[in-house]
């Protein structure tokens, strides 16, 4: 039976087609010259849509899926130049053909359609496409019904981004495509260019699952820059930004104390919310240790567990190790419970083994070993711990809590008073071979407020009442009392003032306060000298100090105090954004009487003006801010501190810091090593550069003027490519008083195969403030690439 001609025409044979047909299946015939005439005769002028109540367009934030329910079907749609075909047999689309249905389309010079196989095959420049992926080659076959296909020969382009090339494509209706003998890319963009990818996987099958996200390879290897790095029989990756289990990227590291290292960290995603890191660590110097972090996330608890293991170290034949435990839980009733656990196997272990790629300043020497538990009710508060340490050489040791049992209430705006009244005891244990007693401590401290606020002024006075009692375990033979007690009132008075101007400053109009203010304290004198010190230190002089009501940290020292402390403060605010672009600062403590109460082997404080702070900070240009903080000693005529920085943001990715810090006599903190305690006198250049749209520089120098020496210093590049990045970093840090550490270390990522874990890019944004990382490859929706 010869063909039947099937014209624009002939309605009757089309509809007629159309309605016989086994499964549905619309044609939409763009016949130019036919639909052209038709248009023409019947020329209908738009509506006006702003005058019409009918016709109105939704807005939506996204393009989102209708998903079919099951046993839901749709129809086929097809479009072309010209269509033949037979009833209920066949059809055949010439000229820029195009058949769609659903989420799949396939497109060619020519459509052939088989009613019986439910075939539709492309011939010449096919496309085929299902679910946003897109696959492209001379012929292409897709069975309409069942939503499967197949192509011979495609270059393809996954809807996650990453594409390449194979001999033979199937799609399955369920998100599954596997390719025969092909290569496979994250750089789809190379690809469809002609270019060689940087990075590809060149295997005998691949196997994606789009609905996991992942991407299977059998008997690949990994090429870069042409050259072959990796070979397996079996290779698993992601194929979007979701997490999936697999190697994450590796980081090499040359120290001057572990020799080479190879660091390359499995990923393991065991639930949405567990996951596990396994990371062998290869250190020619050392042997090779095993880290691991593994995280977990319920609705009522979470936690973490680090660990560093090395069975043997070549150098001192020990094992050493680390580990830290976290944990905490919601135990119902207002009641949660926290562990926070550390230990390392001996003391020079943090400067052998540092943190990582981790910018390190300095090295750790008291770790934690908490758990405790916390139930809040109303205005209540509660806590009961345990608490210790384990100090490092040459740090001393503290005291440990063990244990620490406090409650307290707090009640605010009760008839426009404020209350709270803590309440803790302590049992307090230090090593026997420091000389320290043991003891216990009782301590209450209710305080009693009544705070006046208004736009144009505040005042806020207090009342403190200061009470503890000690229990302290001195041997025997010892002069001191082992029960003593104190207690003490404290008043004080806050008050302030604020006034506000118009001002125009450089043809912008700003806003000006002037903010003085007024505070006093007054604590009468005890006898304190008995008390051995826990838990306290003397707090570091500075704006928050000056305005409080005693100079220690903590409570075995409350200081005798009858001082006032005058403070102004001015700002400039743009009145259009309300941004504050400058601020500037005075404030001084003059003591009426000399406050004799001082930490052991510390020296009272006179009565006169004390030293005077002054400061300021603005924002200059949009993009440079500059912040200064002094501290002087009219007695001495000499300045005891000063902090000054420069920061400019010219643009995205650039950045340029300069800091200078001097303290004379920084105060000593408990758990803290001489290092720390010495003069600060250190100049701090930091920046991140790019040199071109890919490279870039990151640095940072810290110099101490006293001693001639760097602090520590960091020095390193990055390259971040379209499809790959690589970054190497140089450090240099202080471990002690007369030790450094130097090492390199290195990281290279192939973007859309591995992501970093403990990135390189994390030591250059902990080094340098306001470093920013290069963007990441966003991984395009289906409806990106829509056809």
């Amino acid at each position: 039976m010869p063909d039947k001609q099937v014209h624009t025409n002939e309605v009757s044979s089309l509809q007629r087609m159309m309605r016989t047909r086994r499964k549905p299946l619309a044609l939409l015939l763009s016949l130019p010259g036919v639909w052209c005439s038709l248009a023409g005769a019947q020329e209908i002028p738009p509506p006006d849509i702003a005058k019409s109540d009918g016709l109105v367009l939704r807005t939506v934030p996204a393009l989102v899926d209708n998903p079919l329910s099951s046993g839901d079907d749709v129809p086929m749609y097809v479009r072309g130049m010209a269509l033949t075909g037979r009833t209920n047999v066949d059809a055949t689309v010439d000229g820029d053909a195009e058949a769609r249905k659903y989420r799949s389309f396939v497109k060619g010079d020519r459509l052939t359609y088989d009613q019986d196989t439910d075939e539709v095959v492309a011939h010449g420049n096919a496309r085929l496409s299902q679910g946003g992926n897109m696959f492209i080659g001379p012929e292409a076959h897709m069975y309409t019904g069942a939503g499967d296909g197949y192509m011979l020969t495609p270059t393809y382009r996954l809807v996650s981004g990453g594409g390449g090339k194979s001999e033979r494509a199937d799609i399955e209706a369920n998100n599954v495509v596997t390719l025969q003998r092909g290569t496979y890319t994250g750089c789809a963009t190379c690809a469809e260019d002609g270019k060689t990818p940087a990075w590809y996987i060149k295997a005998s099958e691949f196997e994606f699952d789009q609905e996991q996200q992942e991407g299977t390879a059998y008997n690949g290897i990994l090429f870069f820059q042409g050259v072959p790095i990796l070979a397996s029989p079996y290779m698993s990756f992601p194929t979007s930004n979701e997490r999936r289990s697999g190697f994450l990227a590796p980081t090499f590291t040359q120290s001057s104390r572990t020799g080479f290292e190879l660091a390359t960290p499995y990923y393991f995603n065991i639930a949405p919310n567990r996951d596990l890191t396994i990371t062998p660590r290869i250190m020619t110097k050392r042997g090779v240790m095993l880290n691991g972090d593994f995280r977990y996330l319920e609705p009522t608890y979470s936690g973490l567990f680090h660990i560093e293991y090395l069975p043997k170290d070549r150098v001192t034949g020990d094992a050493r190790y680390t580990y830290t435990f976290q944990h905490s839980q919601a135990l119902g009733y207002g009641v949660n419970g926290y562990v926070n656990f550390s230990k390392v196997s001996d003391d020079t272990y943090p400067d052998d083994f540092g943190t990582g790629t981790n910018f390190q300043n300095g090295v750790q020497r008291v770790y934690n070993r908490e758990a405790g538990l916390t139930w809040s009710r109303g205005d209540w508060s509660f806590l009961a711990r345990v608490l210790r340490y384990q100090t490092l050489a040459p740090s001393s040791p503290q005291y440990e809590s063990v244990p620490e049992l406090s409650a307290t209430y707090n009640k605010l705006d009760f008839h426009g008073f404020d209350f709270s009244l803590p309440i803790r005891y302590n049992r307090f244990q230090i090593a026997s071979w420091t000389g320290q007693p043991n003891g216990e401590r009782i301590y209450a401290q209710p305080t009693l407020s009544y705070p006046i606020l208004t736009p144009g002024y505040f005042i806020v006075p207090k009342v403190i009442f200061n009470a503890a009692a000690y229990n302290v375990d001195y041997p025997s033979g010892s002069m001191l009392n082992s029960s003593t007690t104190r207690t003490l009132p404290t008043v004080s008075l806050d008050t302030g003032l604020t006034f506000e101007r118009p001002l125009t400053l450089f043809g912008t109009a700003m806003k000006q306060t002037l903010e003085p203010r007024l505070f006093y304290v007054y604590t009468p004198y005890r006898d304190q000298s008995s008390i051995p010190i826990f838990d306290s230190a003397t707090a570091d002089f500075n704006l928050a100090e000056i305005f409080s009501e005693n100079s220690f940290i903590g409570v075995d020292r409350i200081q005798d105090a009858n001082r006032v402390t005058a403070a102004l403060t001015s700002r400039l605010i743009d009145a259009e954004t309300g941004v504050e672009r400058a601020r500037v600062w005075y404030a001084q403590r003059y003591n009426i009487q000399q406050s004799r109460v001082t930490m052991p082997g510390g020296v009272p404080e006179d009565a006169g003006v004390s030293d005077f702070l002054v400061g300021g900070s603005a924002l200059l240009y949009r993009n440079i801010t500059l912040s200064t903080a002094v501290q002087y000693s009219p007695s001495t005529s000499q300045f005891n501190r000063s902090d000054v920085g420069v920061t400019w943001r010219p643009g995205e990715r650039r950045v340029f810091n300069l800091y200078y810090r001097y303290l004379r006599n920084p105060p000593p903190v408990v758990g803290q090593s001489a290092l720390t305690v010495t003069p600060i006198n250190q100049i701090e250049l930091s920046g991140q550069w790019p040199i071109t749209p890919r490279l870039g520089i990151v640095g940072r120098l810290n110099y101490s003027i006293t001693d001639k020496t760097f602090v520590d210093a960091l020095a390193g590049f990055e390259y971040d490519a379209d499809c790959w990045a690589f970054r190497i970093g140089l450090q240099r840090y202080a471990t002690n008083a007369t030790t450094t550490t130097s090492r390199v270390f290195a990281q290279l990522e192939l973007k859309g195969l591995t992501k970093s874990s403990n990135s390189a890019t994390e030591a250059f944004k902990v080094g340098v403030p306001g470093y920013q990382p290069p963007p990441t490859n966003q991984i395009p929706s289906r409806f990106s690439n829509y056809e």
